[in-house]
């Protein structure tokens, strides 16, 4: 079965990272145009947009502080000008830091997590939810974390961030899902990307050895669960958080 995205388009932020540059290039095979977003790394944004392009689908860059509302704002009016409205919004992009002990973090790295995780995804809504909603349909889709159900010694800052991003999923799930919107979280685990084979550093037996599925995840992995989310296929599925790490965690009901 292949996933026919023609004719949509796109936005992933963050799509110059490890996972983001997948997912735009899987988002891409099946059709869709790409609105690939960045902060500081126009060299690489520009390098993915010629390679989207060669697949034969529309790609343009953009460049905005996803803690800004202002510029998220802007990025919308430069997207609907140049591709029309987005009908997928990917929520990618988050703040890196060194993480700490609670005693021991900086109160700096909390409000980065706040404001990259939780307004971020605000910010995100407030652009792009109403074009949905007006065409009544359209993806919101976050990438979120298996640390929210680990709660490891370190995690807190990153954990707590992402606690509030499932908060605001969740309650915008029930908000647009009558405009036939669909909203929901994927949760990788720790996921091998181009920078550990380039390292060599796919494999970690502590780590593997607690999966069921006795592996890392792969970015393409991460990527093919954002396109089943972004297609069809996913139309009855909303305010869902949905672990992608070989069962490392496991939601209850």
């Amino acid at each position: 079965m292949k996933i026919d995205l023609t004719g949509k388009t796109a936005l992933i932020t963050g799509a110059t990272g490890d996972l983001g540059r997948v997912m735009a290039r899987t988002l891409a095979d099946s059709g869709a145009n790409i609105v690939i977003h960045y902060h500081n790394n126009e060299t690489k944004a520009k390098e993915l947009q010629q390679e989207i392009v060669a697949k034969g689908v529309s790609a343009m860059i953009a460049k905005a502080d996803i803690t800004s509302e202002h510029q998220i704002m802007g990025m919308k009016e430069t997207v609907s000008a140049t591709l029309g409205a987005v009908d997928i919004v990917v929520a990618n992009a988050v703040i890196q830091y060194g993480w700490k002990s609670v005693l021991e973090q900086p109160a700096s790295d909390y409000e980065s997590q706040f404001q990259s995780c939780v307004m971020h995804s605000v910010y995100l809504a407030k652009a792009f939810a109403q074009d949905m909603i007006e065409r009544k349909q359209g993806r919101f889709i976050g990438i979120n974390t298996e640390c929210v159900m680990q709660n490891f010694a370190g995690q807190s800052a990153y954990t707590a961030g992402k606690r509030g991003m499932d908060g605001v999923y969740r309650v915008l799930a029930r908000e647009v899902g009558e405009h036939g919107i669909t909203v929901n979280q994927i949760a990788p685990g720790w996921t091998i990307s181009d920078r550990d084979r380039a390292a060599g550093s796919e494999a970690n037996e502590s780590y593997s050895s607690s999966v069921p599925l006795k592996r890392r995840g792969t970015d393409q992995e991460i990527a093919n669960a954002v396109l089943f989310l972004a297609s069809d296929l996913s139309s009855f599925i909303t305010g869902a958080y949905i672990p992608v790490n070989g069962g490392n965690v496991m939601p209850a009901i």
